[in-house]
């Protein structure tokens, strides 16, 4: 068992500590947490329970201002349909190498590149005033509120899950209460979060059922934190922001939970709260340590195979360690503060560039800016890598790779990372689905690698056209008929119906569920 798995089972230590490296405040005691004993009628209210959204999602936990700039990510400005100026590289390298981040540069040669922080030409894309020019002073806390200091017990879990079997059916509601809360009592948040929230409620509330329903698996509750933990340090949170917000989301939750909220539902709460926060706090500042809290990227190149898909080539401004069949999370200037997902569409390269395969969705902000309006010289912002779908070349058994539309990115990077491996005697199959052969657009290179590797059997299914060159139908189906599995690995990527309808055809066709591999999250923007 490791450390931190450990840390999470023993829950001995549930005082939050600040203190998460790049973009975070020094460390100290966060203010705030709850005591252990149930408290009188008229003692001060203990802040509550907060649950992080997921990291894809603007942040709950506000950032920090202005002045806090110099450590930590700039922070983003409102939206505007048609900016004035696009952000390029500046005309000449900043002078003040002292405060740049302590992270080697990776482009020696691009000086205006490698230059991240406040002042920097092109992270002005993303700079606001709106926050003032001073920190909000520290909540004052009651003497009597004491940190909490006993783990969860199964008790508390119990009355978490009842909680939200409660809150559910009115989830829309009390998510936006939350929020109406929070904009009230800290405003200077507000310019910090998208101006439509709708997708950020429906996140809040996935996350909470996540991590109630993992509170009784520490090992699995440990790694979706710790992603959570590693992720939100983009948005430049402070250990300190987690007691202020949790006010205001167990406020919600008491309003909406009726009759089953009482001391000690509100006491269970405190204590998973206890849980989470050291968690993530814990994983952020073992980011600090390696990695900044996010990456610019110029765009080098920027293709359209097709009308509404990109595929786009970026250069970050620092070494960016990834593994094949991971994604990141992606923000534009065009869109400030809405981070999607998209996954690297090849294995790690020498050269340190890395390319996103991108479909312009109906209702996607940020897949439509970046095919339709993104060019050579425009700047991304990239969160850090994440995701499970990555090869053990020491498990055993062959490979099943089923890639739908742009899902088919992570599936060429994992091939050729097998290439790169060895095969050591495995077959690798890969099932490329769309509805037309136009948009097959990654066939030419799926072939070119299949001719160079003989244990590589490419196989294009087409769902709404029928032609000598592809098999016929849905790609579950086809895949399905093809079986069965037994002994294989499979990685799937494309939309989430897809996804889903192949993870049920594959277990029933001999794959182990444990063994089926994927990120639902990827690639949606």
């Amino acid at each position: 068992m490791s450390t931190r798995q450990v840390k999470v089972k023993s829950l001995s230590a549930l005082l939050v500590r600040s203190g998460m490296g790049a973009g975070s405040a020094a460390a100290t005691a966060v203010p705030g947490m709850p005591g252990t004993e149930l408290r009188p009628e008229l003692q001060p209210v203990p802040p509550p329970l907060v649950v992080p959204p997921m990291p894809s999602e603007p942040p709950m936990i506000p950032a920090p201002p202005a002045t806090q700039a110099a450590t930590q990510a700039p922070t983003p400005p409102e939206p505007a349909p048609a900016p004035a100026a696009e952000p390029r590289q500046p005309a000449e390298p900043r002078p003040a190498i002292e405060s740049r981040p302590a992270i080697e540069p990776l482009f020696r040669w691009a000086p205006g590149l490698n230059w991240a922080g406040p002042g920097d030409h092109w992270s002005q894309a993303w700079a606001i005033d709106t926050l003032g020019s001073t920190a909000p002073p520290p909540p004052v806390l009651s003497p009597a509120v004491a940190p909490a200091a006993q783990p969860p017990t199964a008790r508390d879990l119990e009355l978490i899950r009842a909680t939200l079997a409660v809150v559910e059916p009115v989830a829309d509601r009390a998510t936006a209460h939350f929020y109406a809360l929070i904009f009230l009592h800290h405003p200077e948040v507000r310019a910090l979060f998208p101006a439509a929230m709708d997708v950020q409620r429906d996140r809040l509330f996935r996350a909470l059922l996540q991590a109630a329903r993992s509170a009784e698996d520490p090992a699995s509750l440990t790694e979706y934190l710790t992603r959570l933990g590693q992720g939100h340090r983009k948005y430049g949170t402070l250990t300190g922001h987690y007691a202020p917000v949790g006010e205001c989301l167990v406020a919600a939750l008491a309003k909406y939970s009726g009759s089953r909220w009482d001391a000690e539902t509100e006491l269970a709460w405190r204590r998973v709260y206890g849980l989470i926060a050291q968690v993530m706090i814990d994983a952020a500042e073992q980011a600090s340590r390696t990695s900044p809290p996010w990456w610019q990227a110029e765009v080098v190149s920027h293709q359209s195979p097709s009308p509404d898909v990109a595929v786009l080539t970026v250069r970050p401004d620092q070494a960016y360690p990834y593994r094949a069949g991971q994604y990141t999370t992606l923000e534009t200037p065009w869109w400030p503060r809405v981070w999607r997902h998209f996954s690297f569409a090849t294995a790690p390269r020498p050269d340190g560039l890395l390319t996103f395969h991108v479909k312009a969705l109906q209702a996607g902000w940020v897949s439509s800016a970046l095919v339709r309006r993104a060019a050579p010289g425009d700047v991304l912002r990239l969160g850090p890598p994440a995701g499970t779908m990555a090869v053990d070349h020491t498990a055993p058994g062959h490979l099943l790779c089923l890639g739908g539309g742009t899902g088919i990115a992570p599936i060429t990077a994992l091939v050729e990372e097998v290439a790169e491996h060895g095969a050591l005697g495995r077959r690798v199959e890969v099932y490329y689905g769309a509805r037309q052969t136009a948009e097959l657009y990654q066939l030419p290179v799926l072939r070119e690698l299949e001719r160079r590797h003989p244990w590589l059997a490419v196989h294009p299914v087409l769902s709404e056209q029928r032609t000598d060159s592809a098999l016929c139908g849905l790609l579950s189906d086809v895949v399905a008929q093809r079986g069965p599995w037994d002994g294989h690995q499979a990685f799937l990527s494309g939309p989430p119906a897809m996804v889903r309808r192949a993870t049920a055809a594959l277990t029933r066709s001999g794959v182990r569920p444990e063994w089926v591999h994927h990120d639902l999250a990827a690639g949606q923007g």
